[in-house]
């Protein structure tokens, strides 16, 4: 688990276009907000 306030580590995931989108894509930028749905458009 990261802590508050911790860096994150590198990652890499897909956009909504299959595109490859990395976290070091965003360094220098004050905040990045990552959200996930996992369960969106599913019949569960």
């Amino acid at each position: 688990m990261i802590s508050e306030g911790s860096t994150a580590p590198e990652f890499t995931l897909k956009d909504q276009f299959g595109r490859s989108i990395s976290l070091s894509q965003f360094q220098g930028r004050k905040h990045v907000l990552l959200l996930s749905y996992p369960l969106d458009f599913t019949p569960t």
